[in-house]
């Protein structure tokens, strides 16, 4: 009694699945719904299948309920990931378009990388599957080059799926004495990597965050392994006005209650993040006082907070110099 587009999702939900696995999942999904296979059902499959990436260790099915439009700003980077929405169907093939690899996000704390990624995969309705790559390492001889092959297999076989990896530079920041201080086994882990993401052909979406840019290996940011490396600076005025719109709107404030331009020139220099934890400061004081939520509370937080780019100046000031001439502004403006 499925429809076509349901049967689609089906499919999709039961790709990366064994025969045997699809079987049972689809009867459990029958049994729970009552005999039925409809909407309801097909969603139980997608969470059965959840459950068996997640029995693997190594990667994390990640929900999401974030979009696009809950990042403030970042206009550049949004347009770019807005013309990719068809880019993982047929009609893209039959007009010539290789599947895209997948981007670097490259910037400050706090700033909406990570959140990208998580808004990506809602907006483009892909899995988002999460690599922690300290998962990989084991201590058995050859276990961290298998582990990375098993993950490789998952995400492929689960593909078009947007795969996160969080905080690339730590992930991979002992390759340079990888020969002294593991026999060489995070530098193959490496390798391996690279190379799969130079060559990968099934459609899996790589979105690679990092913080800094001096722990990242050269050979990952060079040309062919992204498709574009973005760098994510602090919000400008009107992307900080965007910012607290936002925040303000998920917790049932209305924005039109506050001067959000003053709100946004009086939080300089403060990371998105730093933002949202100001508004969440200024919430307890007013429920703590039992009254409604007044500007003079978020004023009097923003006073007292000292924000991450003034206590870490010189390291930021040197993330911008390297983004100059090496990534693409995500605000389409160089500052």
């Amino acid at each position: 009694e499925l429809d076509r587009r349901q049967r689609t999702r089906l499919i999709q939900a039961c790709i990366g699945l064994t025969a045997d696995e699809a079987s049972n999942a689809i009867a459990k999904a029958i049994v729970e719904a009552n005999g039925r296979l409809d909407g309801d059902a097909i969603d139980a499959v997608a969470s059965e299948k959840q459950q068996i990436i997640r029995k693997s260790g190594l990667l994390e099915f990640y929900a999401s309920d974030e979009r696009l439009a809950n990042v403030g700003g970042l206009p550049a980077l949004k347009g770019w990931l807005c013309k990719r929405v068809r880019a993982f169907g047929e009609e893209a093939r039959a007009f010539g378009l290789p599947e895209p690899k997948g981007i670097l996000l490259v910037g400050v704390q706090g700033c909406g990388k990570s959140l990208v990624a998580k808004s990506v995969a809602n907006s483009w309705r892909l899995p988002l599957l999460r690599l922690d790559v300290g998962r990989l390492f084991s201590s058995l001889v050859g276990s961290s080059e298998q582990n990375l092959r098993n993950a490789i297999k998952i995400a492929e076989s689960s593909a078009p799926v947007v795969l996160w990896v969080d905080e690339i530079e730590k992930g991979f920041s002992g390759v340079g004495s990888s020969n002294v201080s593991d026999a060489g086994t995070a530098a193959r882990v490496f390798g391996s990597f690279i190379t799969w993401l130079q060559e990968k052909d099934a459609p899996v979406f790589v979105i690679a965050t990092a913080n800094d840019v001096r722990q990242l290996p050269p050979e990952l940011v060079r040309k062919g392994r992204f498709d574009e490396i973005f760098f994510i600076d602090l919000p400008s005025v009107d992307e900080r006005t965007e910012i607290w719109r936002i925040h303000l709107l998920k917790r049932n404030r209305d924005p039109a209650d506050f001067d959000l331009h003053l709100l946004a020139m009086s939080s300089d220099r403060l990371s998105g993040a730093e933002i949202e934890q100001a508004l969440i400061a200024g919430l307890y004081e007013a429920f703590d006082r039992r009254q409604p939520l007044e500007m003079d509370d978020l004023l009097n937080v923003l006073q007292d907070t000292v924000p991450l780019s003034t206590m870490m100046s010189e390291e930021i000031d040197a993330l911008r110099t390297w983004a100059t001439k090496r990534a693409r502004p995500a605000t389409g403006v160089t500052r």
